[in-house]
This record gives C-alpha cells, structure tokens and sequence, in this order.
C-alpha cells in the first residue's frame, strides 16, 4: 500500500512538474513570427502586446485583410488579433470615349476650324468635344476664338501652350 501511495505521488509530482515547465512563448518571439507573415503586404504592419498581434496598415481588398488575420492568429501563442487596419479607396475609373453625343456636323465644323494647325486634334470624350495637341500662344488665341465663334457650347480646351 506504501508503495503504491508513493507511485501515486510521485506521478501527480511528475505531471505538476511538467506543467509548470510549459515553457511560455515571448512577445518578442511572437513579434518576430508576426513580423515575418506581415511582410508579404509592405503597408500593413503587426505588433504584439501580451500575446495580442495589433494589425494596422492598408490592404487592397477586404479578402487580403482577412487571410493576414488568419495567419497571424494560427501562430502558436497568439491570444487574439486586434484589426485596425483599413481597406484601400477603389481606383478612379478612366473616362469612357463616346462618339453618340455630338453631331457629325459639329465635330466636321470644328475640324475645319483646326485644319491650319496640324497639332492640335479634336475627340469626344464623355459625350464632349476636347481640343489635345500643342499649339503656339498666339496660335492658341485664334483657335480659342475660332472654335467660339462656331457657338458649339461647351468643350474641353486640353491645349499645351509652348
């Protein structure tokens, strides 16, 4: 029966010991980790507190933000990912040429108007006439006042003076 007892408390002494010997991961450690999952998005950046990953930085798409946050909760010793990080604004979208929007007849005038400065062409581009090209001061003054003299309403004088 002694010897029993004795087995018996030296296993719960064994299991107590190794227990207690669970070795701990360091924030420091567990900073390096994170560190190392973060640096595949260079505007995102991770830091941890007490087992807790703080997440911050920008992200393309929310799809992005979310597979970072899983990775950084599957490392071993992480408690909980704080997420304040944001998503990126959508690109602007590039203007649409149309051609419906003014008459053949217009664009024809004002062609006409142009054909004694070869560069400077005119295109429609969201349903309006645009003046591209480079032009001479002066000859930027005749063109403005020529292309007005035709009343065509609104246009777009994208013109470079040199």
């Amino acid at each position: 029966m002694k010897k029993t007892i004795a087995m018996a408390a030296l296993a719960i002494a064994v299991s107590f010991g190794a227990v207690s010997c669970k070795k701990k991961v360091s924030d420091a450690d567990l900073q390096t980790q994170a560190t190392t999952v973060v640096t595949s998005n260079p505007s995102a950046s991770v830091e941890v507190k007490n087992g807790e990953a703080h997440l911050s930085g920008t992200f393309a798409d929310q799809a992005s933000k979310d597979a970072m946050i899983t990775q950084l909760k599957a490392i071993p010793g992480i408690k909980s990912v704080h997420d304040m990080a944001t998503i990126e604004a959508p690109a602007a979208v590039a203007p649409v040429e149309t051609q419906s929007a003014v008459s053949p007849e217009v664009q024809q005038k004002v062609k006409d108007a142009l054909k004694d400065f070869p560069t400077v062409k005119v295109e429609t581009v969201n349903g309006e006439l645009t003046l591209t090209g480079t032009a001479k001061s002066t000859d930027a003054r005749k063109i403005k006042e020529s292309i007005d003299a035709l009343k065509i309403g609104k246009y777009n004088n994208k013109i470079t003076v040199k």
